[in-house]
C-alpha cells in the first residue's frame, strides 16, 4: 500500500513539475527572431586564374550599375599575393562565366591592392576607386567601362593619423569607405581591433583635405570587426552602417542607424540572433555553401558619392562566402566566392518606404 501512494506521490509531484514548467515557458520571453530575412544565391562570382595570376579566390567586392551593365571590382587571392581585378556583366545569370580582368596590368600597377570601393564623385564627373595598400589609396578613370584607364594609385592621407596607431606604433586601418553628404566626404575604415573610425573633408576639396579622425563606434573585436559600409536611406534623413563580426559559427553583418555621417549611431540589428545578414537569418534553396557572410557591399539605387539604398526596392547584397570545410587552410589561399543575397521580407529598412507614384524606380 505505501508503495501505491508512493507512485501516486511521486506522479502528483512529476505533473506538477511539468506544468510548472510549461507555464514557465510560457511566460518567459521567447528568443527574437530575425527581422531581416534573405535568399542567397550559389557563388556568382568565381576566380579565373591564367599564367601570371594563379587567384584561388576573389573577395571584397563593391559592384555599381552604368552604362547598361554591373561593374565588379574585387580582391584576388593566391600564391602571388593580393591583387585586384575587374568583371562586367548585363545580366546576373551571366555571372559565373564572366571574365576577369587583372588591374596590375593596368596604371594601378603590381603590388598589395585590396578591398576596393568604387563611386562616380558627380562634382568632377570622375569615377573614384577606394582601395587599401597598406594606407588608403584612390585611383579614378572617366571611363568604367574601360578597366585600363585606371590612373595610378595615390594616398589620401600625407600621415598615419594618430588614432589609428596601434601601440606599437603602426597603423590599424584598413576596409577604407568614401561617402558624401552636401558638404563633406566622410572616409570610415575599421582596424579588426573593435573600432570604426571615421576621417572628412570638405566636398569641395575632396580627395585632399582628409583629418579629424575619430572613433565613431568601439565594441569587442570580434563584435566589431571589419569591411564596414555605410549608406543613405532615400526619401529620409536616415544612414545605415554595416560593420562584419565573427560569430561561433562563421562571419556575420551588424547594422546600425544614424541621422547624421558623423552624429551617434543607433543599433539597428545589431545582435548574433538578429543580425543584418548572417547564418541566422539567410536561406540557401540550392544548398548551403558557406557559414559566413562576409565582406561586400550592398547594390545601390545609384552610383554617386551619396551611396543610396532604396528602401522600396527588395535590398540585394554581393558578399563573400567559403566552404566552411575549408577551415584551417592559410588565409591567403581560402577559396572565397561571391555570392548574392536578396532581402526576402519586410524588415527596419523597407519600413522607411515612403509612398510615391507607380512605376517609380526601376529594378535592375
Amino acid at each position: 500500500m505505501r508503495i501505491a501512494v508512493r507512485r501516486l506521490v511521486k506522479g502528483v509531484v512529476l505533473l506538477g513539475t511539468v506544468a510548472s514548467l510549461a507555464s514557465a515557458q510560457d511566460a518567459a520571453p521567447k528568443r527574437k527572431a530575425a527581422r531581416f530575412r534573405w535568399t542567397s544565391t550559389a557563388p556568382v562570382v568565381l576566380p579565373r586564374s591564367d599564367a601570371e595570376h594563379p587567384v584561388v579566390a576573389v573577395k571584397d567586392p563593391s559592384i555599381v550599375f552604368a552604362n547598361g551593365k554591373y561593374h565588379v571590382f574585387m580582391t584576388t587571392a593566391g600564391a602571388k599575393g593580393w591583387g585586384l581585378a575587374y568583371a562586367s556583366f548585363r545580366r546576373w545569370e551571366d555571372a559565373p562565366a564572366a571574365p576577369l580582368t587583372y588591374l596590375d596590368r593596368s596604371p594601378i600597377g603590381p603590388g598589395y591592392r585590396a578591398a576596393p570601393q568604387v563611386f562616380f564623385f558627380a562634382p568632377q564627373k570622375r569615377w573614384y576607386m577606394v582601395f587599401q595598400g597598406g594606407d588608403p589609396l584612390y585611383s579614378t578613370t572617366t571611363n568604367i567601362d574601360d578597366p585600363m584607364s585606371w590612373s595610378a594609385p595615390k594616398p589620401f592621407f600625407a600621415a598615419v593619423p594618430d588614432v589609428v596607431k596601434g601601440k606599437d606604433g603602426n597603423a590599424t586601418w584598413l576596409d577604407f569607405w568614401v561617402i558624401c553628404d552636401d558638404t563633406r566626404c566622410h572616409l570610415f575604415n575599421t582596424g579588426d581591433n573593435g573600432r570604426l573610425y571615421r576621417s572628412e573633408t570638405a566636398l569641395a576639396d575632396f580627395p585632399r583635405g582628409f583629418g579629424k579622425t575619430e572613433v565613431v563606434l568601439e565594441d569587442a573585436r570580434d563584435r566589431l570587426f571589419e569591411a564596414s559600409m555605410t549608406y543613405r536611406v532615400a526619401g529620409t534623413p536616415s544612414y545605415v552602417t554595416m560593420v562584419e563580426a565573427i560569430g561561433p559559427r562563421g562571419r556575420y553583418f551588424r547594422a546600425w542607424t544614424s541621422d547624421r555621417l558623423d552624429g551617434g549611431w543607433k543599433p539597428l540589428a545589431d545582435s548574433l540572433a538578429d543580425p543584418f545578414a548572417g547564418s541566422a537569418n539567410v536561406a540557401y534553396p540550392g544548398g548551403r555553401w558557406t557559414l559566413d557572410v562576409s565582406h561586400g557591399e550592398m547594390i545601390r539605387a545609384g552610383n554617386d558619392q551619396h551611396l543610396t539604398l532604396d528602401p522600396c526596392r527588395p535590398l540585394r547584397f554581393l558578399y563573400q562566402g567559403v566552404d566552411p570545410k575549408s577551415a584551417g587552410m592559410d588565409y591567403l589561399m581560402l577559396p572565397y566566392r561571391l555570392g548574392l543575397l536578396t532581402a526576402t521580407a519586410p524588415n527596419p529598412l523597407s519600413a522607411m518606404c515612403r509612398a510615391r507614384p507607380e512605376g517609380g524606380g526601376k529594378r535592375r
